[in-house]
C-alpha cells in the first residue's frame, strides 16, 4: 500500500520524494502540482516521507502483516 497524498493539503514542496529511499514516487514533473506514487510495490512503509511532510499531506497506510513489526515515530508538536 503506497503513501497517499492528499491534495487539498499539499503545498508541492516535493520534499516526500526526496526523502524517498526507494524512489517509489519515482521521476516528477517539473510543472507536478503535488507528488505521484509510480511505484507503490517498492514503498518499504519506512514512514519517512510522513515526517518529512511539512503540510502533513502524506499518510501512510501499513499492510496488516507488517503493522506486527510496524512502529509509529512519535508525532512532533508544531
Amino acid at each position: 500500500m503506497p503513501p497517499i497524498i492528499n491534495k487539498s493539503k499539499c503545498n508541492g514542496c516535493m520534499n516526500c520524494v526526496t526523502i524517498c529511499p526507494v524512489d517509489a514516487f519515482g521521476h516528477q514533473q517539473k510543472e507536478a502540482a503535488y507528488p505521484v506514487v509510480h511505484y507503490p510495490d517498492e514503498c518499504w512503509h519506512c514512514n519517512s516521507c510522513v515526517l518529512e511532510c511539512p503540510a502533513k499531506a502524506c499518510t501512510l497506510r501499513v499492510p496488516l502483516p507488517a503493522m506486527m513489526v510496524f512502529v509509529d515515530a512519535p508525532k512532533k508538536d508544531g
